[in-house]
């Protein structure tokens, strides 16, 4: 049975190999496969622990050890929430953890009195933008250029308006 909660700190290295195990399998052949290969388990865990620590609203999916996270809460944008990150471990795609973890995290954005909401996603991330727009996210304005472990990639900005029924 899976139990969507509120990450702890001790969750850290459980997340941490979340992270970078679905980095890998998630942006294979979108990053380089050097940078890839050196993301770091222990420093993402050091990472974690100090988000959490300072009372970031993340949340995990957990079947008896911690098998994804989604980590939402107030964005930059004026009265926008924001979907920072939200990822499952590879071995659990399809079993209905993302859908759970979007849900809470667009209903922490909405205890925190946010419409509407924001996120990015690669643009060649294919399997992530299906599944956004299977929750009912929409392609919104603008995109971005960012430089991630020497690559230059597009992300794309997805909005959703909040609704109790999201």
């Amino acid at each position: 049975m899976t139990v969507v909660r509120r990450a702890i700190v001790d969750d850290a290295t459980d997340l941490a190999e979340v992270h970078v195990t679905t980095w890998r399998q998630a942006y294979a052949g979108i990053l380089s496969d050097e940078f890839l290969a050196g993301l770091d388990a222990e420093s993402r865990a050091r990472w974690w622990r100090q988000l959490i620590g300072r009372g970031a609203e993340v949340h995990v999916a957990d079947v008896g050890r911690v098998v994804g996270f989604c980590h939402a809460d107030s964005s930059d944008g004026v009265g926008w929430g924001e979907v920072f990150a939200i990822y499952v471990h590879p071995d659990h795609w399809g079993a209905g953890h993302g859908c759970s973890l979007l849900r809470a995290g667009e209903e922490t954005l909405m205890t925190k009195g946010h419409e509407r909401a924001l996120l990015w996603v690669l643009e060649a991330n294919e399997r992530g933008r299906r599944f956004y727009e299977r929750q009912g996210w929409s392609l919104g304005k603008p995109i971005r250029v960012e430089e991630i472990g020497g690559v230059q990639v597009t992300e794309l900005r997805y909005e959703k308006v909040l609704t109790a029924a999201s």
